[in-house]
């Protein structure tokens, strides 16, 4: 199975810590098993965070489980610097971020339930997959 690095967005690290059988937890499973590395921004893992935090009751995650997720995510990631910030340029600005990593990353794909959001990105070079596009790509 080759090798994959990208920007997972928030929604799939949601999606596979809520529910073992969907393409979300096969994702999460390769980063665990090292076929797939996240790469991660500062603002990015706040976000995971402040997610996975507001929705730990929903999750099921004690303490000690959702820190065991993100450090486990920050041991298998590859972090980037963002030194550019050209926003607004995605319908939510709450986006953009996770296109200035995909970028600053050399045009990694955005592995994403929330497609459409991400309109625009090609013209930066990145890619916009969902995770069974993913899954589909790495067989």
């Amino acid at each position: 199975m080759e090798k994959r690095a990208a920007v997972i967005d928030t929604n799939v690290l949601y999606a596979g810590l809520y529910s073992a059988t969907g393409a979300s937890h096969k994702v999460l499973r390769l980063i665990e098993k090292g076929v797939v590395t996240p790469l991660l921004s500062t603002t990015l893992l706040f976000e995971y965070e402040e997610v996975l935090r507001r929705n730990q009751k929903r999750l099921r995650l004690s303490d000690r489980a959702l820190n065991d997720v993100l450090d486990g995510l920050c041991a298998r990631a590859e972090c980037r610097r963002v030194h550019f910030l050209w926003r607004p340029q995605l319908s939510d600005a709450k986006d953009d971020h996770v296109l200035e990593l995909a970028v600053a990353a050399g045009g990694a794909d955005i592995v994403t339930h929330n497609v459409k959001d991400f309109v625009g990105a090609a013209a930066f070079g990145v890619r916009i997959i969902t995770p069974a596009k993913l899954l589909g790509e790495l067989k």
